[in-house]
């Protein structure tokens, strides 16, 4: 497996601004080229995508755990699969592209989505008033027929619940996410997004809070068998 940090022309602290990220560009495309490292070589994006979800979740751990040194290290490895994912991409005989074009595309999309900054606006107003803005200019450059379109259905359970219960706030259907309970099915799934929406008006991450009670259960469980007596 490739390892980014350790080639030959990786950049140093003292370098110009953006130096770190060319070598790091230059180092994916030696360890992809003919004479480079044989598993690099026969990835694909389909295969990487384990990789990238792992990762994604490394650096939320690290972020959630306040590790600093751990923080920078997983946003490398975050930061090595786009630009894995973009020098694969350049071989793509049909529709090539490379990091420069994400780059590129990324940049674009923020100055379109922020008018409030980059164009003649009339101010930012509030948070919830740049959310629905937000909403509203991504729907009409995906042309999508609803607000609920684009969520990915392989977000966890509650990090799903949370962007279709935000989403539904934000477009005006929220009387749909805070019905009468009594009038609701008493299972457990509304039960859990009943909680989800309470989450949501009180401006908590319910995924991050229930990772956070789970690491508690976890902390209080190995310390009761660390108290056990060793049989």
């Amino acid at each position: 497996m490739s390892q980014a940090s350790a080639g030959p022309d990786a950049g140093g602290p003292g370098d110009e601004p953006g130096s770190g990220l060319r070598a790091l560009v230059e180092v994916m495309d030696r360890l992809r080229s003919p004479d480079g490292c044989p598993w690099d070589a026969e990835q694909t994006h389909r295969s990487l995508v384990p990789y990238v979800l792992e990762e994604a979740h490394e650096v939320a751990e690290a972020i959630e755990q306040r590790d600093r040194a751990g923080m920078r290290e997983e946003l490398g490895d975050l930061l090595l699969q786009v630009v894995f994912h973009a020098r694969i991409a350049e071989e793509d005989p049909d529709d090539p592209f490379d990091v420069d074009d994400v780059a590129r595309g990324i940049t674009a999309k923020l100055v379109r989505r922020h008018p409030h900054v980059f164009a003649d606006a009339s101010g930012a107003g509030s948070l919830e008033d740049l959310h629905v803005q937000w909403d509203r200019i991504k729907a009409e450059e995906k042309r999508r027929a609803s607000v609920l379109d684009g969520i990915p259905a392989t977000l966890g359970a509650v990090a799903r619940a949370q962007k279709v219960v935000g989403r539904a706030r934000r477009s005006g259907h929220g009387d749909l996410v805070s019905a009468d309970a009594r009038a609701r099915a008493e299972s457990l799934g509304e039960r859990l997004l009943d909680l989800v929406a309470e989450a949501q008006a009180a401006g908590v991450d319910a995924e991050q809070e229930l990772r956070a009670a789970t690491r508690e259960l976890e902390s209080r469980v190995r310390g009761a068998e660390a108290r056990r007596p060793q049989t």
